[in-house]
């Protein structure tokens, strides 16, 4: 039900033909990577976090990982995600098919540092065989995010 939520707001926005309908799984960056034939680092992958009892969610490149001390400096607390089974409670989104759109009420969003390196991206659309491609613009305006984040390790290109 998710992903037809997501397809129908994309198809108000003109977007319609951007949302993928997977025939593989995309519940994981390197499943979501081989089902699009792109990188894994192209894949912006949701996280749900709890702060202060309050559900968030960072997008982030498929290369990054949460930095505890980075992530502890932001949000003024230590990185709790919220457990599987609680996260479409919190979100509106099963697990593998979390993302910034179409979401409950009150749930942040943050847009990590690590993708600002990308034009385009691909996050899910709802569920574990979506996907969507935005641009970075795209991205920030149909995610209503509040703001960029830096929490993240091992993306920086050498």
């Amino acid at each position: 039900m998710a992903f037809e939520i997501v397809k129908e707001y994309f198809e108000k926005e003109g977007l319609g033909d951007r949302v993928k309908d997977l025939a593989a799984s995309s519940a994981t960056v390197e499943e979501a990577a081989a089902a699009l034939g792109c990188e894994p680092k192209l894949i912006a992958k949701t996280m749900s976090f709890l702060v202060a009892d309050k559900a968030i969610l960072v997008l982030a490149a498929g290369d990054a990982r949460v930095d505890n001390k980075k992530y502890k400096e932001t949000f003024h607390q230590k990185a709790k995600f919220i457990p599987a089974d609680e996260v479409e409670g919190y979100i509106g989104h099963a697990p593998g098919g979390v993302c910034p759109f179409v979401i409950h009420e009150g749930v942040e969003v943050y847009l990590d540092e690590s993708l600002r390196r990308f034009e385009l991206v691909y996050p899910a659309a709802g569920s574990g065989h979506s996907a969507v491609e935005l641009s970075i613009p795209e991205l920030k305006k149909h995610s209503n995010y509040l703001s960029w984040v830096d929490i993240c390790k091992g993306w920086q290109e050498e």
